[in-house]
């Protein structure tokens, strides 16, 4: 059972199609809803509008690739001058996801859970970069993390549920989806909950 990904973001959208919701929430709950479609338009985050230029056309590689590096030198360079800077590994690790250096972004997401373990943004950070690379244990892992100090994060339920789902263990993903509704029914998790339930009743 595949289920089309709904990404909540905060400082950059990571552009990545998967087939089940993870979210990064903001600290400050300010939360906003991208739907994330099948077609082939260019993503507006900070790695992929370098892409395009006023007239339309995209610009020389060479041109991308030095805007690119600069940014990411940026990013780095904040790190390395304050090094238990959240924000600014934070802003670091997204980017290095966003490129697809998923490997090198997670040293940062720990780091900046061995400051402050109840970032629940990081741990769902973690949890796309895993599924993503079908590591499914430790995506469970991060998601039961959240958990253990939130045990009625409607989010984290979510993932679980759909871990289950894109497992084919349709009676676990629904006993998760159900404890989202009661939780909260009229939340926008509870809505896709509702929606994937009635996926599984297709």
């Amino acid at each position: 059972m595949k289920f089309k990904p709904i990404y909540l973001y905060g400082i950059l959208v990571v552009a990545i199609v998967a087939l089940l919701i993870f979210v990064n929430i903001q600290e400050t709950s300010d939360l906003a809803e991208v739907p994330v479609s099948d077609d082939q338009t260019m993503p507006e985050d900070d790695v992929h509008k370098q892409l395009k230029n006023s007239g339309g056309n995209a610009p020389g590689k060479e041109n991308v690739s030095e805007e690119y590096g600069k940014r990411m030198s940026e990013l780095k360079d904040a790190v390395d001058k304050n090094p238990t800077d959240t924000l600014a590994m934070r802003n670091y690790a997204d980017f290095l996801s966003a490129s697809h250096k998923m490997n090198e972004a997670i040293p940062y997401y720990e780091k900046i859970l061995s400051i402050n373990p109840k970032r629940t943004d990081i741990y769902f950070s973690l949890a796309l970069i895993y599924y993503n690379k079908q590591d499914l244990v430790k995506c469970e892992e991060v998601n039961n993390k959240v958990l253990s100090f939130d045990p009625k994060n409607q989010m984290a339920l979510y993932n679980l549920g759909a871990i289950a789902a894109t497992q084919g263990k349709t009676d676990k993903a629904k006993e998760f989806w159900n404890k989202v509704i009661s939780i909260n029914s009229k939340s926008q998790t509870s809505k896709l909950a509702q929606e994937s339930l009635g996926k599984l009743s297709n």
